[in-house]
């Protein structure tokens, strides 16, 4: 992408009614050659890879594009070309959005705030079978505030497959009822804690509610390196309070009544926590 805009501006620069001189409406080799080398060396210092770990930054006129993974991700090479492929794909889709709202910026004749997206996966749980991820997403797309949130991957080293960590369970359902109440007293805790008050009982504000489980992102995580013995909830934005409170993270151990939510197949997976 960045050897075409090199080579789309030397071509622009040299084909209109300004240009003078002989060779006016052709680049010169040389330039060419120049150009692509800058373009090339400019891509180069975007990625960093090291021990598996890849990290790439790239910034243009109208992007601002940051992905990046673990080492213990990368060293599995079925699940590097998963998240590689997820890397060009959210790529593509951001160079495409944010040209055309420049292109709708500059029909509509206002300023144009450039877009951004940033990936970082991070490392929840790594066991012998398997590998908990967590991805922090961050995005801008030209609005009064950008937004955020977080998903999970779960890898199947046996199987080589990626699923979610909701997947693990024989429903959300299921899951929603095996954690009961936990998750709601747990989540008013954390909501007193920066309202400086506790949330009034039987209050009808929408941020005083409590998220079903289809609003939150579920993550496995383990204390022991053996099993996942530990559950994380998480409510984005907007779900358990407004935008200035932040996300909401609530833990919960893994205990009988969460393992028999588990699927059969990936009990040996889950241990409960005492």
């Amino acid at each position: 992408m960045i050897l075409i805009i090199a080579l789309a501006g030397l071509a622009s620069a040299c084909d209109g009614s300004g240009s003078t001189g002989p060779g006016s409406g052709s680049t010169a080799p040389a330039d060419v050659t120049t150009a692509s080398a800058k373009a090339q060396a400019a891509a180069a210092k975007s990625k960093s890879h090291g021990n598996g770990a890849r990290s790439v930054s790239e910034e243009t006129d109208d992007f601002l594009f940051k992905y990046s993974y673990p080492a213990s991700a990368g060293r599995i090479p079925e699940l590097a070309d998963l998240l590689d492929a997820r890397l060009d794909k959210q790529r593509a889709e951001l160079s495409a959005e944010s040209q055309q709202a420049r292109e709708d910026a500059r029909r509509e004749g206002f300023p144009y705030n450039k877009h951004s997206f940033t990936a970082e996966w991070k490392r929840v749980a790594d066991l012998p079978g398997w590998l908990s991820l967590s991805v922090d997403i961050a995005t801008y797309s030209g609005g009064a505030h950008g937004n955020y949130t977080v998903e999970s991957l779960v890898w199947d080293k046996e199987a080589k497959r990626a699923m979610k960590a909701i997947d693990l369970f024989v429903s959300p359902a299921a899951l929603e009822q095996a954690y009961g109440d936990r998750f709601c007293k747990g989540l008013n805790v954390e909501r007193g804690k920066r309202r400086g008050a506790p949330v009034k009982e039987g209050s009808d504000d929408m941020f005083d509610q409590c998220p079903g489980i289809g609003e939150l992102e579920v993550l496995v995580g383990s204390s022991n390196n053996r099993t996942f013995n530990r559950l994380t909830l998480y409510a984005g934005p907007y779900v358990a309070g407004p935008y200035v409170e932040g996300a909401y993270e609530v833990n919960l151990p893994v205990d009988k009544a969460i393992l028999d939510a588990v699927k059969p197949e990936y009990r040996d997976a889950f241990s409960a926590r005492n």
